[in-house]
């Protein structure tokens, strides 16, 4: 019965103990967890080491930064991971159409490890949904130091219809690859969570990443039609 419990979530439940600490297992398990989520937390993406020349030539990949110069500053000031330097903003106007349907941004976010578990495997069947559902994208690019708010700026240089930020999630002791895709309607400098929708914990255990390529897509299509996206639009 305990086996047939702990199948159903990741959490350390009936996990027994040794007086009043962890059995030796347990707690050897939580210490690899716990330094598995400061690594993904503190570690950089380098997108041809990471990702491969190959997948970052066929997709144009290119970086652009946010004002967090390090990595121990984008932690202390989130404020600075939410806007883009001067000279990203200008690289992202040269290299990206204004005023696609669907403009897809990843960001490294609070976890490494989740963009190069998930995104490799994302982003071909998402654009697949997205070119299904007949919505024309924009050229996909990376945020490094990136927070949400960061789609604020992409809205207001690129003008589309739909930004789609895939970012990594704030590292637990369940996972450290988990994902998320913020959603934003024609997003602008000062817009809250409240203008946005989110579709979270995409990873192995969490929600697959085909199912997350189709609900981020028709999320998409439906954010397009209504024209509006956050507390007033859901998920079908």
């Amino acid at each position: 019965m305990l086996q047939a419990v702990r199948e159903h979530t990741p959490a350390r439940i009936f996990m027994g103990r040794s007086g009043p600490a962890y059995r030796t297992d347990t707690w050897l398990q939580l210490r690899q967890d716990h330094a598995a989520a400061r690594d993904a937390v503190w570690a950089q993406i380098d997108l041809e080491r990471d990702l491969g020349t190959e997948f970052v030539t066929h997709w144009k990949l290119f970086e652009a930064q946010t004002l967090a110069t390090s990595k121990a500053q984008y932690l202390l000031r989130p404020d600075l991971g939410r806007t883009l330097t001067t000279a990203a903003r200008h690289l992202i106007q040269e290299r990206c159409p204004r005023g696609a349907d669907v403009q897809i941004v990843i960001g490294d976010g609070l976890s490494a490890a989740a963009v190069l578990a998930q995104v490799p495997a994302l982003l071909p069947l998402l654009v697949n949904e997205l070119e299904s559902a007949g919505l024309n994208l924009g050229q996909p690019f990376f945020v490094r130091h990136c927070r949400v708010g960061v789609v604020n700026d992409v809205g207001a240089l690129l003008d589309p219809a739909v930004v789609v930020l895939l970012i990594g999630e704030r590292p637990g002791l369940a996972t450290a690859e988990s994902l998320s895709a913020y959603l934003a309607y024609r997003p602008r400098p000062g817009d809250t969570d409240a203008r946005r929708n989110l579709i979270s914990n995409i990873h192995a255990r969490g929600v697959p990443v085909p199912d997350a390529a189709r609900r981020i897509a028709a999320l998409s299509r439906r954010l397009w039609l209504a024209k509006q996206s956050g507390l007033a639009v859901k998920e079908g």
